[in-house]
C-alpha cells in the first residue's frame, strides 16, 4: 500500500492508504502504485482517481476534481498539494453546470485579456468538476 495525502487550501481532503492513485500532470496522467520511484511533478486540472484495494472496481474508486498543484512521491508516500480539491460525493451536478454556464458567459463578455484569462480559468475548473460529477452519477447507476 501507499500512503496518500491530498491537501488543498481548505484542508486535508484525503489521508490514508491506497493501492493505486491516478493523477493528472502537465505531462499526462500518471499512476502511482506501491514502491513507485521517487518523483516530483506538477499536477494539472483534472480528476484524481483513488483505488483503495487491488480488488476495487473502477466504478468504486474515490474521485476528486483538482486544480493545479504539486505531486511528490517518496518512500511509499504520495503527497499532492493543490489549490482546490472537490470530492465527487460533494458535488451537485446541476450547480456545477450552472457555474460552467456563468463562466462561459463571463468569457463571452470579457473586454480585456485579464478578464478573459479569469473566465477561462473558471471554465477549466468547472469543466473538471462537471466531469467528476458525471463520474459520480455513472457510479450510482
Amino acid at each position: 500500500m501507499i500512503h496518500f495525502m491530498l491537501y488543498s487550501l481548505n484542508g486535508v481532503k484525503f489521508d490514508g492508504d491506497a493501492y493505486e492513485i491516478i493523477i493528472p500532470t502537465l505531462d499526462g496522467e500518471i499512476g502511482v502504485l506501491p514502491d513507485h520511484m521517487p518523483l516530483i511533478s506538477v499536477a494539472s486540472h483534472g480528476a484524481i482517481l483513488v483505488r483503495k484495494t487491488p480488488q476495487e472496481r473502477d466504478d468504486q474508486r474515490e474521485v476528486f476534481a483538482i486544480s493545479g498543484g504539486t505531486v511528490q512521491v517518496e518512500n511509499n508516500q504520495l503527497k499532492v498539494l493543490v489549490d482546490e480539491a472537490d470530492n465527487a460525493d460533494d458535488l451537485n451536478e446541476q450547480e456545477v453546470k450552472e457555474a460552467f454556464e456563468r463562466a462561459k458567459k463571463m468569457k463571452a463578455d470579457a473586454k480585456d485579456q485579464v478578464s478573459l484569462n479569469q473566465a477561462q480559468s473558471m471554465m477549466d475548473r468547472q469543466s473538471v468538476r462537471l466531469q467528476v460529477a458525471g463520474l459520480k452519477r455513472r457510479k450510482q447507476r
